[in-house]
């Protein structure tokens, strides 16, 4: 290319998303693809959603609110919080990326776990920021590693929790221990896209108390337990101070009018949410006695998904079961060559995948 690239732009590694159903349909010459790739919400959204989406249809000609009053109002009185406290974005990769671009001057240094969700390390070299990466320790985020990471140039610590890609928590009392270690300066963007299907108490929440630290900047989505990942829309939590900046530099109109109106109407479904969850629960359960049936190691996890060890090539199995219309993620990627990611689906894409995998096995 002729044109100059800056260097950290030029060392970034394109996200990789999930092989979406129609393609692989489409590339392999089959129907009725099964997808277990990317951590979606299998059941769907709340029935309200649609009643709410088709409402709004006829006003699409109009933009969007630039703030979305009734929902942040919504979620502010969800979590005990101020209106002020709120920052809406195109999901929380958006919210990711203010951060980085609000904070950030260029050879700042901001610190993560390796391998974690790329959009951190993305973000911060788009930044002109430096990524800092903390390996993992035992498939668990190394915390002390993390706390010693930290120099005098670091200006934000990311926290996973629970941890993508492999289902790992932290405690309360291991979150305590780590946030005394960092400096008063230093932001801890704490990750919890995932927050809603934990199922142990001692897991650290950071909204059980919102605003206790004003370091600590809280992301959610609406994409996961919710079932909205296609409508994109996510928020964070986080001190007046620090929303406002964020406020500051977003784009105007960064969430979209369908996407207001679906997550305010997921928000008030929480009958639907605690179904979703139940259903969700009990396909990981079902997932994970068949894989021990078979005597694969299966990590622990506390999320909507789950690794599990094959001994073997991963990449090979993952290219054998698209073969056979089940699509799951292969964790090469990660460093982990014999992993495969698999997220809970319906009963019948759970048995679909046990059968599939069985077969190439």
């Amino acid at each position: 290319m002729k044109f100059a690239v800056s260097e950290p732009i030029r060392t970034i590694k394109p996200y990789e998303a999930g092989k979406p159903l129609k393609e692989v349909e489409r590339e392999y010459g089959i129907t009725h693809a099964v997808k277990l790739a990317s951590n979606e919400n299998a059941f769907g959204f709340s029935p309200r959603v649609k009643d709410a989406v088709n409402r709004h249809l006829s006003s699409m000609n109009r933009y969007p609110e630039p703030v979305a009053h009734s929902l942040c109002r919504k979620l502010a009185d969800r979590f005990g919080v101020g209106f002020d406290n709120l920052v809406l974005g195109n999901g929380s990769d958006d919210i990711i990326a203010l951060l980085a671009h609000a904070f950030l001057n260029p050879g700042d240094e901001a610190v993560m776990p390796l391998p974690s969700f790329l959009m951190y390390e993305i973000s911060v070299k788009t930044a002109k920021g430096v990524p800092v990466m903390v390996p993992l320790t035992d498939f668990t985020t190394n915390l002390p590693g993390l706390a010693d990471a930290v120099t005098p140039k670091t200006k934000m610590v990311f926290i996973t929790n629970p941890f993508n890609p492999t289902g790992a928590t932290l405690t309360k009392e291991e979150f305590s221990a780590f946030a005394g270690k960092v400096p008063e300066d230093v932001l801890i963007v704490v990750d919890e896209a995932y927050i809603e299907f934990v199922r142990d108490a001692s897991v650290y929440n950071s909204l059980e108390t919102p605003l206790s630290d004003p370091r600590i900047v809280t992301l959610r989505t609406f994409s996961k337990a919710y079932g909205l990942a296609g409508f994109r829309i996510g928020y964070g939590i986080m001190d007046s101070e620090v929303a406002e900046i964020l406020n500051r530099i977003r784009q105007p109109f960064n969430v979209n009018s369908l996407a207001q109106a679906a997550a305010e109407a997921a928000l008030e479904d929480e009958e639907f949410l605690a179904k979703s969850i139940r259903a969700t629960h009990d396909g990981i359960d079902f997932l994970m006695a068949e894989l021990g049936g078979m005597g694969l190691e299966v990590l622990p996890t506390q999320s909507n998904f789950f690794m599990v060890d094959l001994k073997t090539n991963a990449k090979e199995i993952f290219e054998k079961m698209l073969h056979k219309g089940v699509v799951v993620r292969s964790m090469a990627s990660y460093g982990f060559d014999t992993f495969l990611r698999v997220n809970a689906g319906t009963p019948e894409e759970n048995t679909t995948f046990i059968t599939a995998l069985k077969e190439v096995l």
